[in-house]
């Protein structure tokens, strides 16, 4: 078995490093001094740029297929570049890309919704989670009424990755009370819509404790026409579960990235840092701090390509990313504690940028599935025997 990249993964993975550490770790200072005065770290024209400037090298749609102008690289070397991008907090992504489920879009809506959106003209944002309904879908009480060739929406929802921002919106909403209350959004009840900011809703900032900026977003009656419904009427949990379940093995990738640099930084301070006269390097509890960083990351690695590798295959990788984001959030957040912990005071202070990896770490337990919900989702398929405690290999 040959676990060596190909000339191929190797080559684009080091142009994204080189890409990163030339055009993205020298804005850290700047987007630190701008998050820590309250404003976004990079705004969206300066993210535009950066695109843009990728774009020029041919690196445009990591994921997007060719027909629209990507690159279509695969699963694998989706997770690589995750990987290397992590290496900086600064809060970029590559151009190119739309959510997996806009290609799900009929042509009319893959011209106003899919094609812009690929070309960065526009905004998404994938609304589901409420305040009483995130992992649990059959909670959600958002709820969407014929009117004619027409839906009314009314409801709230919350903790929206990009809906500050946003120009339209992938909202879930109940159309079937009756089904929904037979099992269950999976049996019919819910149904996605395309809408836009123009339609009326609203988005409200949520302050947290990272620099991760989360919407509220309220729908009063927004008006809908039948023509925005993404897939089939009462088919938008299938649309969901899509969406939830495409890339969960990228969170725990770009972990690796920051669990990398952050475990370098320890072992630059350790090796310049003395107390009694001797580099703390040398002192033993350093020593397993460093050591058990460094095999904790060599398993994340394992654990995400493994998962990447079965998505790239077509194999049911729901066992695999959840190991790899369960593993992936709990690892990191000892990690950047380790790292805090070797600098000592200095590593509590803003001058430092690890408290501010502390706190954007901390989210990786939660947001597209909580610790407890990947616990949940590994054992039952363990007891239901839909996986293998033996695993995958042999």
């Amino acid at each position: 078995m040959d676990f060596s990249l190909t000339d191929e993964q190797r080559e684009v993975r080091d142009w994204v490093r080189t890409f990163v550490r030339k055009e993205i770790m020298p804005l850290e200072p700047e987007v630190l001094r701008r998050e820590r005065a309250g404003q976004p770290g990079l705004d969206r024209g300066e993210l535009r740029a950066l695109q843009l400037k990728a774009k020029e090298s041919g690196f445009w749609g990591v994921l997007t297929p060719e027909a629209y102008g990507g690159m279509n690289l695969g699963a694998t070397m989706a997770a690589l570049i995750e990987a290397e991008l992590g290496r900086s907090f600064v809060q970029f992504r590559f151009g190119g890309s739309a959510d997996n489920i806009l290609f799900y879009a009929n042509e009319e809506q893959k011209r106003t919704y899919l094609e812009p959106t690929i070309s960065g003209e526009r905004i998404s944002c994938f609304a589901i989670t409420e305040p009483g309904a995130g992992s649990d879908a059959r909670a959600i009480r958002t709820s969407a009424r014929r009117d004619g060739d027409d839906w009314i929406i009314s409801g709230e929802k919350t903790f929206i990755t990009g809906g500050n921002e946003a120009d339209f919106t992938m909202v879930f909403a109940v159309t079937d009370k009756a089904a929904m209350n037979s099992g269950g959004s999976a049996n019919g009840g819910v149904t996605c819509f395309l809408v836009d900011r123009e339609a009326g809703w609203k988005s409200h900032p949520i302050d947290t404790m990272g620099e991760w900026g989360p919407a509220a977003l309220t729908f009063d009656n927004v008006r809908v026409p039948s023509r925005n419904i993404l897939g089939e009427e009462g088919r938008g949990f299938e649309l969901a579960m899509r969406w939830i379940g495409q890339g969960r093995y990228l969170l725990p990738a770009r972990a690796i990235g920051a669990c990398e640099r952050l475990v370098q930084m320890g072992i630059d301070y350790a090796n310049t840092r003395e107390t009694f006269g001797q580099p703390i390097a040398t002192r033993q509890a350093i020593q397993w701090m460093i050591a058990d960083s460094a095999v904790e990351i060599e398993a994340l690695r394992w654990l995400v390509l493994h998962a990447a590798w079965q998505v790239e295959q077509g194999m049911d990788s729901r066992q695999a990313q959840s190991m790899a984001k369960l593993y992936g959030g709990v690892k990191a957040n000892e990690i950047v504690d380790r790292v805090l912990q070797i600098h000592g005071g200095m590593g509590y202070t803003r001058e430092l940028p690890i408290e501010r990896w502390y706190r954007e770490l901390r989210l990786l337990r939660i947001y597209e599935g909580t610790d407890e919900i990947q616990r949940r989702t590994i054992a039952r398929n363990l007891l239901k025997g839909h996986s293998s405690i033996s695993g995958t290999l042999g």
